[in-house]
C-alpha cells in the first residue's frame, strides 16, 4: 500500500443526522420536538406552496405541537436582501428553529437567514468559514430536489443582491441537525428541475473526486454518489414516478454533498457561476456547458482518477477523461440542455469578463490544475463549439 496517498489528517464527525426513505417527512414534527424546538420558521419556495407541500409539512409540525411561521419570499438564487428579510421574520416571530423545505434555494436561504439571525450584519460578513459569533438555531432540512446536496453541507451559496456574484458562506452551525430525505417529495418536480438538479449532483461527485483537497473519505462518498446518479438520471426523466430511482438520486445527491463538504469543488463550478450571474443561466445548465471541457483539461493531471471513477479502483484507461467528457455531453443532450455557449446565447465578447469572474471564484482554488484568467478563457472558448 502506498501510504503517501493518505492525507496527513482526517478529523470528521457527521454533523447531520440522515433519515432516508419514502414517507419519512411524516416524522418532521416529532423530530423538531426532539431538538427542543417549539416554534419554527418554515422556509419554503413558492413552488412548495403551490404544490401543497408547505401546507402538508405545516400540518405535520402543528400536529406535534410545533408552531409554524412561514417565509417564502425568495427566488431560485436567494440573495442577501432575501435572507435578511427571512431573518427579520424569524426575529419578529421569535422562532427557536428553522425547517427548510424545497430545493437548494430553500435550504441555502434558511442557512443565510440563520447567519443573520445569529449575528446581524450582511451576508457578505460570513464569506468563508467560521465567521459566526452568535448561536445559530437548530435546523431541519427537507430537500425536494436531488441536486445541490446542501442538506449534507455546512455551507450556503448565496448571491450578492446588487452584483449577483455568488458567495460561499460556511459555519459548523449551518449544518442541518437533521436531513429528512423523502423521495416521494421529488416526484412532482418538473422534468426541467429534475434534469438541472440531477446534472448538478453528478457534477458534484465528479469534481469532488479529483480536487486537491480530496481524501479517501471524500472519494468514497463521491464514488458512490456518481454510481447512484449516473445510473438513474436518464431513467427518472423517462419514468418520473419510479420511487426507487428517485430515492437513488436523492441519496446520491446527499452523498455528493458530503463529498463537497470534505473536498470542495473545482473549475467546472468556478466557470459556471459567472454564467449564472451574468446571463441568468440555470446553475445545472451552466455547469453542463463547462464541465466536459474542464474534464478534458484536467485529464492531463488526474486522468487516472477519472479512470478509477469510471471503471473502478485499479483502472488506468488513458482515454477515461475523454470518455467521461463525452458521456457528460450525452447526458446534457438527453436533458435537453444547450450544448455550447452560442446555443445558450452567450456572446463571444463576454468571454474575457467571464474568465475574470471564474478566476476569482473560490472553488477554482481546489481544481487539480491551476485556474487562471488565461486557462478559464481557454475553457470558455472550448465551450463555444
Amino acid at each position: 500500500m502506498n501510504l503517501a496517498v493518505l492525507p496527513a489528517l482526517i478529523d470528521w464527525q457527521p454533523r447531520t443526522r440522515l433519515i432516508f426513505g419514502p414517507g419519512v417527512v411524516e416524522r418532521a414534527g416529532e423530530l423538531a420536538r426532539e431538538l427542543g424546538v417549539r416554534h419554527v420558521l418554515l422556509i419554503c419556495d413558492p413552488g412548495m406552496v403551490r404544490a401543497g407541500y408547505a401546507d402538508r409539512v405545516q400540518d405535520i409540525l402543528e400536529a406535534a405541537g410545533v408552531r409554524v411561521t412561514r417565509f417564502a419570499d425568495f427566488s431560485e438564487n436567494p440573495d442577501g436582501d432575501m435572507v435578511a428579510a427571512g431573518a427579520a421574520v424569524a426575529r419578529t416571530a421569535g422562532v427557536d428553529g428553522f425547517v427548510a423545505l424545497g430545493g437548494g434555494s430553500s435550504l441555502d436561504c434558511a442557512k443565510g437567514a440563520n447567519f443573520l439571525h445569529a449575528d446581524g450584519g450582511e451576508i457578505s460578513d460570513f464569506r468563508g468559514y467560521g465567521r459566526v459569533r452568535g448561536t445559530m438555531l437548530p435546523m431541519i432540512g427537507i430537500p425536494t430536489t436531488a441536486g445541490t446536496g446542501s442538506d449534507a453541507q455546512s455551507y450556503a451559496v448565496l448571491s450578492d443582491a446588487r452584483t449577483h456574484v455568488k458567495t460561499a458562506c460556511g459555519d459548523p452551525g449551518a449544518a442541518f441537525r437533521i436531513a429528512l430525505l423523502d423521495p416521494a417529495l421529488t416526484v412532482s418536480q418538473p422534468a426541467s428541475v429534475t434534469a438541472a438538479s440531477g446534472y448538478d449532483a453528478l457534477s458534484h461527485a465528479i469534481e469532488a473526486f479529483v480536487t486537491t483537497s480530496r481524501t479517501p473519505l471524500s472519494q468514497t462518498f463521491a464514488r458512490e454518489a456518481f454510481r447512484l446518479v449516473r445510473g438513474q438520471l436518464a431513467h427518472v426523466l423517462q419514468q418520473p414516478d419510479d420511487i426507487e430511482a428517485r430515492g437513488a438520486m436523492l441519496l446520491g445527491s446527499h452523498l455528493a454533498g458530503l463529498a463537497i463538504e470534505h473536498s470542495m469543488l473545482g473549475a467546472g463550478h468556478a466557470c459556471a457561476n459567472p454564467l449564472t450571474a451574468q446571463f441568468d443561466i440555470t446553475h445545472g445548465i451552466a455547469v453542463s456547458l463547462m464541465l466536459p471541457h474542464v474534464v478534458r483539461w484536467n485529464a492531463e493531471a488526474v486522468g487516472t482518477l477519472y479512470a478509477e471513477l469510471m471503471d473502478g479502483p485499479g483502472s488506468a484507461d488513458p482515454l477515461a477523461g475523454e470518455r467521461l467528457a463525452c458521456e457528460l455531453e450525452q447526458v446534457a443532450a438527453t436533458c435537453g440542455f444547450p450544448l455550447s455557449l452560442p446555443e445558450a446565447d452567450v456572446p463571444d465578447d463576454a468571454l474575457p469578463a467571464l474568465a475574470e469572474g471564474a478566476a476569482a471564484q473560490w472553488t477554482g482554488g481546489f481544481n487539480p490544475r491551476p485556474l487562471t484568467r488565461e486557462s478559464a478563457l481557454a475553457l470558455y472558448r472550448a465551450a463555444r463549439r
